[in-house]
């Protein structure tokens, strides 16, 4: 999720396409945060791994 964000930032910045750019920012920062909760052990959606 981390990695579509920033593709979806480096596109919108690049064609100037804001929505593209929103879009990537808030799945940057929920793929962050996901990462985070997995990481420190914590249940994401009743999972306890992602693979």
């Amino acid at each position: 999720m981390i990695i579509l964000g920033v593709i979806l930032l480096v596109i919108g910045f690049l064609t100037n396409i804001s929505i593209l750019w929103t879009i990537g920012i808030v799945l940057v920062v929920i793929g962050a945060v996901l990462a985070l909760m997995g990481g420190m052990g914590r249940r994401v959606g009743g999972r306890a791994h992602w693979y």
